[in-house]
């Protein structure tokens, strides 16, 4: 039986991971940890124990102390907000992923780790960014990126720790609220067409950027660390994206649904110039060739599923416009 530890539990992709991770594997136990608990209930077959992973310590504990086998590493400071903090971003992005790296090679475990399009930068080709390319990312959150990735890299290696990374883009979730990254406003919108009937977006409106529903991306996880590893060349950085989206574009699909949605700009010199600095849309040909990915959502049928399933969670009955 599968005995999962997922970090930064409480966060974006884990608040939908730990379900789906015991969805998957029937019988299994995942145990929940992050510094803060959980807003959204844990289901039955899943613990919760608090943990920093900047603490070697702790880390090597838990998964000593729970026989985990594999590790899905979500904790860290996204874009947006490791700007603000970035040796608070350094500490926990890099540091803490060296600790879960030890404590995985001292116990055998398997590790998945995201990384993100923010690992490429100004240089890199941005109309499609290649898998294999240059990466000079402009953002400490990028920095982290690149350095988990070759981190993992030497890791499996050196030490033969079955390592294995996706390199996400924005992430599009109705369960967990936006977590401090530059692609925040693909959540927000929808928060604010449901309640307001209007959003102020911090990107132009022509801002391209490549994007994911959350049920894809928590599919591609599991599928990947599920993949045969005699196929896979890029074990931890593979490209995956769903959909290129800009703010105009998300707008116009929402007044589908909502045709009195209207949008504004107001827009964040930060976090317009850290979007600028990533590529318009990435080639995922790799992760298509090594393990058959494919995504499920394009945009309408995203927006479809969110803007149905967002409304009652906000107790919106007759969404605005509606």
């Amino acid at each position: 039986m599968k005995r999962i530890l997922v970090t930064g539990a409480a966060g974006q992709i884990g608040t939908e991971l730990v379900p789906a991770l015991l969805a998957r594997y029937e019988g299994g136990t995942v145990i929940a940890t992050d510094i803060k608990e959980p807003v959204e209930p844990l289901p039955a077959g899943a613990r919760f124990e608090p943990l920093d992973c900047t603490d070697g310590d702790a880390c090597r504990r838990v998964v000593s102390d729970h026989g985990v086998d594999t590790i899905y590493h979500l904790a860290a400071i996204l874009s947006a907000k490791a700007e603000g903090m970035p040796q608070r971003a350094w500490e926990v992005n890099s540091n803490g992923l060296y600790h879960v790296l030890e404590a995985a090679r001292e116990a055998g475990c398997a590790v998945f780790t995201p990384s993100s399009i923010a690992a490429f930068g100004g240089g890199t080709p941005a109309d499609p960014a290649p898998q294999d390319t240059i990466q000079r990312p402009g953002t400490i959150y990028g920095v982290t990126k690149v350095a988990g990735e070759l981190l993992c890299d030497y890791y499996h290696a050196r030490f033969g720790v079955d390592t294995r990374g996706l390199r996400y883009p924005g992430l599009i979730s109705y369960v967990a609220p936006p977590g401090g990254g530059t692609t925040d406003y693909a959540i927000e919108i929808f928060h604010a067409a449901l309640i307001e009937g209007r959003y102020t977006c911090y990107l132009q409106p022509d801002t391209q950027l490549d994007m994911m529903y959350m049920p894809d991306a928590l599919r591609a996880a599991v599928e990947l660390m599920d993949a045969d590893a005699d196929r896979l060349r890029h074990r931890n950085a593979f490209n995956v994206t769903a959909m290129q989206l800009t703010p105009a574009r998300l707008a116009d699909a929402i007044r589908v649904h909502l045709p009195d949605f209207e949008i504004g700009y107001a827009v964040d010199p930060t976090r317009q110039r850290i979007a600028t600095s990533w590529p318009r849309r990435i080639d995922d040909g790799a992760a298509r060739r090594e393990w058959d990915w494919r995504p499920e959502y394009d945009m309408p049928a995203m927006v479809e599923d969110m803007l149905a399933r967002l409304a009652p969670r906000l107790g919106v009955t007759s969404p605005v416009g509606a």
